[in-house]
């Protein structure tokens, strides 16, 4: 019964896998819950804080922030790349790494240079392998993202684009639509477009008072506002990291299931042949005698 016992070990490992699987996918899930709160939490700020920067920008024309005039004198771009610290969450890092390199190609046929920032171990691994030139990078950010860890790698590309040192910013990252479905976004960080700061005509405008003028309120907002945007890109990657986990590791879990339920199918089948070849040789010994 070699090949019996063989079986066996196969469907202990096996029946151990899925308990660790089953384990990461109840973890995912109640990590899931808190990641899609904290990533809904930041939308209202994000929300009003754009609102207020496009009053104040139609407030006072005269003057342009630095972040919404177009460079197109370096031949450079900036990239920021947010992926997870950790894998086991199936094709998510693999979709939007593909994208980022799309759009690497792309930048270097029109003869731009590339300055990358990767937030997360598997972004940060990813540019290094193929070369591109990493200026500053955020990794072990826990399950909760926190500003002031992100802010200090990104306020390179930001402070580069004002000098005028870069053509653009481009920031990277997997959007959260639903439990199932995680979407991989490549979006313009700087310039900021007139589209995304539009007023609403719905509602009501206002008119400020500037303490200490318009054009220092401005330039905070703004940077603020994109401070935000960065940090709603890292929360959505989050929400979509524990997604994709729980989804990969269920579906490990299944696949474990079916795994077991063939390798017994084998191993019964094995059992059975072995008793039916012992029964025959008794049979046969006994006609013999």
């Amino acid at each position: 019964m070699a090949a019996g016992k063989e079986i066996r070990g196969k469907i202990k490992s096996v029946e151990n896998t899925k308990k660790i699987t089953k384990a990461m996918e109840m973890v995912a899930a109640s990590k899931m819950r808190k990641a899609q709160d904290r990533m809904r939490a930041a939308r209202p700020y994000s929300e009003k804080i754009r609102n207020i920067a496009a009053n104040l920008s139609q407030a006072n024309p005269e003057y342009t922030h630095p972040f919404m005039v177009q460079q197109d004198q370096s031949k450079k771009a900036g990239v920021i790349v947010v992926t997870t610290d950790k894998g086991l969450c199936g094709g998510l890092n693999t979709n939007v790494l593909r994208l980022v390199t799309n759009k690497l190609r792309e930048l270097e046929t029109k003869g731009s240079k590339i300055e990358a920032v990767a937030i997360g171990n598997k972004g940060l691994g990813f540019l290094n392998r193929i070369g591109a030139k990493v200026v500053s990078h955020a990794v072990q950010l826990g399950d909760t993202p926190h500003l002031d860890k992100l802010i200090g790698p990104v306020k390179l590309l930001l402070d580069a684009y004002q000098e005028g040192k870069l053509d653009a910013v481009y920031l990277s990252y997997t959007k959260f639509i639903n439990t199932m479905k995680q979407e991989p976004v490549m979006e313009q960080l700087l310039p900021l477009t007139s589209d995304k700061l539009v007023v609403d005509k719905s509602s009501h405008s206002w008119d400020y008072l500037y303490e200490p003028d318009a054009s220092t309120v401005i330039d905070e907002l703004l940077i603020r506002y994109v401070e935000a945007l960065i940090y709603q890109a890292v929360a959505e990657n989050m929400a979509s990291e524990q997604s994709a986990r729980m989804v990969a590791m269920k579906a490990a879990t299944d696949n474990a299931g079916n795994v077991i339920g063939e390798l017994k199918l084998v191993y019964n089948k094995t059992r059975q042949a072995a008793i039916t070849k012992e029964l025959s040789e008794i049979v046969a010994g006994a006609a013999a005698v």
